[in-house]
């Protein structure tokens, strides 16, 4: 690997460390504060503050045009030139179309909140509507300034804005529904963070483009826009297919099957989101690494593709096939035996990501860091358009099962038909012989962990169950499933030693990458800490393999 690419590397796995961390700790502070304001609002209040968010959600959508990933690619590719002054005018002119384009958005939502109520068929809601229509101004300016502190290679900012906003829901949300103030309080509660977010969004953003000069100031609005606007719009226009899918399919089951079999659907995408939590952070952090070699070699970007879609496949594949194997136990244990069917389809929606092999994840990375828009708009069209046609067939003969396989289906289509324009096209390579060993090394791993799990199971998790019953420790914690999680973590655990072993025996990963990731992780002092160990172990097991 070249000096440039190592570096290109070492940026792209610094921002996905801090860009994980941010989510994965922002998404357990939103999940707290969720729980407590379910409880204290209770089932009925909680569905109208759901409801009364809907029509600020949707509208807020709407405030995008694809500006977003504009920004993030283009700040990183004039970041990469050195254009610093450009960088200053790009960001400003997105701020300012998104603030006029919002503002109009909110004023729209502001002054037909009464209408919105009276579709949903609860009048009572407008006030509510109202006040969280605020925060589609407020949510336009703080995604773009964390769209912009990925572009500019300080995801630890995004990370803190992320959280920032977080905490304050999650604080102002409880707090003023403590205080009494119901539906109103929680709704604030959510206006407010995103105000706070977009504050702490922005003091950050001025604080790095301060150092920005622009001594020419030659940049002109218009085509600034225009050139986001050609860049982002087939990507907006493929994000609303994307996002209507799950409406869709939601719309098709509630035809087709019963609204228990809806809930446990509901319940095994909701897990889904466990993988999402880390292989958006992969996505992120790529596109600006792609971006940044839109003016590098061919073989460069080829090489790079390469080793990003190997490593992105060494890490999401090991932990789709821990979400399939415990799928049953993960469900249990959140939200008990009622949920029946929901382990079976959180496997098979597991499925999914098993195509990151072929570049389900880092494809549109791709396309996108190059400005080839257009064909990721082409692919997502593709999915979207066999979803539609297959969800309904699929949902009469075999129900929630046929809809999760018209996704698969239409997800690998539209993957197949970006994976041909690759190697057609960019003549873009797979390290097949690798991906393989990956792909065997994971299903080998299942064979152990299943056997320690059915151990425990047997032997140990029924005494440590009796054990906690019949303790004198408060009614709440002897009824919790803390045996059945302690078995999870510990069989996670081995699963996760026994893929590193073999990935290291069978040669998946070589002497030279595990240097190179050495070298890459040396920067970022945490994740250096959680790296070392595993290296070491891994090139200990490497050198004794060559010798024998």
């Amino acid at each position: 690997m070249t000096d440039e690419l190592e570096k290109i590397a070492e940026d792209s796995t610094r921002g996905s460390f801090f860009l994980f961390s941010g989510t994965a700790l922002s998404t357990v502070i939103l999940a707290i504060g969720t729980i407590i304001v379910t409880n204290l609002l209770g089932s009925t209040q909680y569905g109208e503050y759901t409801l009364a968010l809907t029509a600020p959600s949707l509208f807020s959508l709407f405030t995008d045009l694809g500006i977003t990933l504009g920004i993030t690619k283009f700040t990183a590719t004039l970041n990469a030139k050195g254009e610093t002054q450009h960088i200053k005018k790009i960001i400003q002119h997105s701020l300012t179309l998104r603030a006029i384009v919002s503002t109009a958005l909110f004023a729209a939502n502001f002054l037909l909140a009464d209408q919105f109520a009276a579709l949903l068929g609860r009048p009572e809601l407008a006030l509510y509507i109202q006040i969280g229509s605020l925060s589609i101004l407020f949510q336009a300016i703080y995604t773009t300034a964390t769209s912009a502190f990925v572009g500019l290679d300080k995801t630890e900012y995004q990370a803190l804005t992320v959280n920032i906003q977080a905490t304050a829901k999650t604080a102002l949300s409880i707090a003023l529904v403590i205080i009494g103030y119901g539906v109103a309080g929680a709704t604030l509660g959510f206006t407010a963070s995103t105000l706070v977010a977009a504050i702490a969004g922005t003091t950050l953003l001025l604080i790095i483009l301060r150092s920005k000069h622009d001594p020419n100031g030659t940049y002109k609005f218009k085509t600034e826009i225009t050139d986001l606007m050609r860049y982002g719009l087939p990507l907006y226009i493929s994000l609303i297919f994307i996002s209507l899918i799950p409406i869709y399919q939601n719309f098709i089951l509630g035809i087709f099957v019963t609204t228990a079999e809806v809930g446990n659907y509901k319940a095994s995408a909701n897990f889904v989101t466990l993988l999402t939590t880390l292989s958006i952070p992969i996505t992120t952090a790529l596109l600006p690494a792609f971006a940044k070699l839109d003016t590098s070699t061919t073989e460069k970007i080829k090489t790079f593709f390469r080793l990003a879609n190997k490593y992105t496949a060494a890490l999401i594949i090991p932990m789709t096939a821990l979400m399939i194997i415990l799928s049953n136990e993960i469900v249990q244990i959140v939200y008990g035996p009622t949920f029946q069917t929901a382990p079976t389809y959180l496997a098979i929606y597991s499925l999914l990501y098993l195509l990151v092999g072929i570049g389900y994840l880092t494809l549109s990375c791709f396309y996108n860091g190059l400005g080839q828009t257009a064909i990721t708009f082409r692919t997502n069209t593709i999915t979207f358009a066999t979803i539609l046609i297959l969800s309904p067939a699929l949902a009469i003969s075999y129900g929630v099962t046929g809809a999760i396989t018209a996704f698969l289906i239409g997800s690998t289509a539209g993957n197949t038909y970006g994976a041909y324009i690759a190697k057609k096209k960019y003549k873009l390579e797979f390290d097949t012989s690798a991906l393989a060993k990956i792909y065997l090394t994971a299903a080998a791993s299942t064979a152990p962990t299943l056997l320690l799990f059915t151990t425990m199971k047997t032997y140990i998790i029924p005494k440590m169950t009796n054990l906690l019953h019949n303790s004198a420790l408060p009614t709440t914690i002897r009824s919790a499933p803390l045996p059945e999680l302690f078995n999870v973590i510990i069989c996670s655990l081995a699963y996760l030693f026994t893929y590193i072993t073999l990935m290291a025996a069978t040669k998946a990963v070589t002497e030279t990458e595990l240097q190179t990731a050495s070298r890459v992780t040396k920067k970022t002092p945490i994740l250096k800490t959680i790296a070392k160990p595993i290296i070491r172990y891994m090139q200990k097991i490497l050198r004794t393999r060559t010798k024998t």
